[in-house]
């Protein structure tokens, strides 16, 4: 039976941070695949959907339509769209977000211009009855890092949006979420993410720890929402 949790990870500065703190205090395996360390082989270290109980896919700078410089992207579609159609849980983050709406046929393209910093985004109000976003405020703190965006799927429901990117975060059926924007960082995320930022990029301390807060608060309740399934 499987019973292993499995992060897909495409470079290294971004990791999975508090996702996996909380999936292991919780007392779940978590397994971290490098994709990038396997690039040359797209079936090297996407592990196969009967081996798992849940996934998260994490960010990344390369583009979810750039198939031929990336071989790893179909094989992880192909397993996203497996979960997904399997009613496990999923959770996608920015790059994973962009992957999910591939993995169920919606187009992902580039947006209008980078969304990069400290920044909210609005909840829907398909959020007010969401298992996780039910009870967080109108508008949410995040960390944006993104300049692609994506069509809804069409059996999505959608969550959250910004001024520049309408589509920022989704569920489809009861445990698969999207969130284009980062609420996941940690202190070693966000030391392992300066160096990649762009120089202007900065975020402070109240910042970092109101991003913190949210992002615990839906993790938690991500993980809550996923209890509830059983392979």
């Amino acid at each position: 039976m499987a019973s292993r949790w499995a992060v897909l990870q495409h470079v290294p500065w971004e990791g999975p941070g508090l996702i996996a703190s909380v999936a292991r205090s919780r007392g779940l395996a978590v397994d971290i695949h490098r994709l990038d360390l396997h690039s040359l082989d797209s079936h090297s270290n996407v592990p196969p959907s009967e081996d798992l109980l849940g996934l998260v896919v994490m960010g990344g700078p390369m583009g979810a339509y750039e198939t031929e410089k990336y071989s790893f992207i179909s094989a992880e579609c192909k397993l996203i769209a497996e979960m997904v159609s399997r009613g496990c849980p999923v959770l996608g983050i920015c790059l994973g977000a962009q992957l999910l709406a591939k993995s169920l046929g919606a187009c992902v393209f580039p947006g209008p211009s980078p969304e990069i910093g400290f920044g909210t985004v609005r909840l829907t109000p398909s959020a007010s009855d969401d298992a996780v976003f039910a009870g967080c405020t109108s508008k949410i703190p995040v960390f944006h890092w993104h300049s692609d965006t994506f069509n809804l799927p069409t059996q999505a429901s959608l969550l959250a949006g910004s001024a520049m990117y309408p589509h920022q975060a989704f569920r489809v059926g009861r445990r698969a979420y999207a969130l284009q924007f980062h609420i996941e960082a940690d202190d070693d995320t966000w030391s392992a993410w300066e160096p990649h930022l762009p120089e202007n990029v900065r975020v402070s301390p109240a910042q970092r720890e109101a991003i913190r807060e949210t992002g615990l608060k839906i993790i938690e309740r991500f993980f809550d929402v996923a209890s509830s399934f059983s392979r």
